[in-house]
């Protein structure tokens, strides 16, 4: 079953917004303005973003009851590396995955790429703090896969593969985009 939308806070509406709309190239579909609910009178807008396979969705707060310097990136906000909680993308087939890593590093921004070996992904930082990935599978899971994936899962300390391969691609220059 897919997810319907995943939720997130932003302190920066604007900038989250041209994030999301045009270095992700996702479409703002609905905006919801409502109260919160709060004895104060606060209110919020809920924005909605299609990302073709779900939506995304941003809140931007305005209510007197609920903090207003607050840091609404997931992982290094709850004091752990920026990896650890993120949001992965899916990437139709390879060609979709470098013109996405393109598209990235036109709106200047510097791409980590990783070959896992059974997939390949992309990983930028949206305005927030919150890492964003796209990502390609790269196989068809067998029935052997899923046995092995349980094996591990329950192995007290299952061995460690070796580290991926990581390249950095750099962000374009505004003359190198045509």
């Amino acid at each position: 079953m897919g997810f319907h939308h995943v939720a997130l806070a932003t302190t920066d509406l604007d900038a989250t917004h041209r994030f999301y709309t045009e270095a992700m190239g996702f479409t703002l579909v609905r905006t919801v303005v409502a109260p919160t609910g709060s004895p104060g009178g606060g209110w919020a807008k809920h924005v909605f973003y299609d990302t073709g396979g779900g939506m995304l969705a941003v809140w931007e707060l305005h209510d007197d009851t609920i903090p207003t310097s607050f840091d609404p990136a997931i992982s290094t906000g709850l004091g752990l590396p920026a990896w650890v909680n993120h949001i992965a993308f899916d990437a139709s087939d390879l060609d979709d995955f470098s013109a996405r890593r393109r598209h990235w590093q036109e709106h200047g921004i510097e791409v980590v790429e990783i070959d896992h070996g059974w997939c390949r992904s992309i990983y930028a930082t949206d305005p927030n703090g919150i890492m964003v990935e796209f990502c390609v599978t790269l196989i068809a899971f067998t029935a052997t896969d899923a046995t092995e994936a349980q094996r591990l899962l329950t192995t007290e300390r299952p061995p460690l593969e070796a580290m991926p391969d990581i390249t950095f691609h750099p962000a374009l220059a505004p003359d190198a985009v045509s």
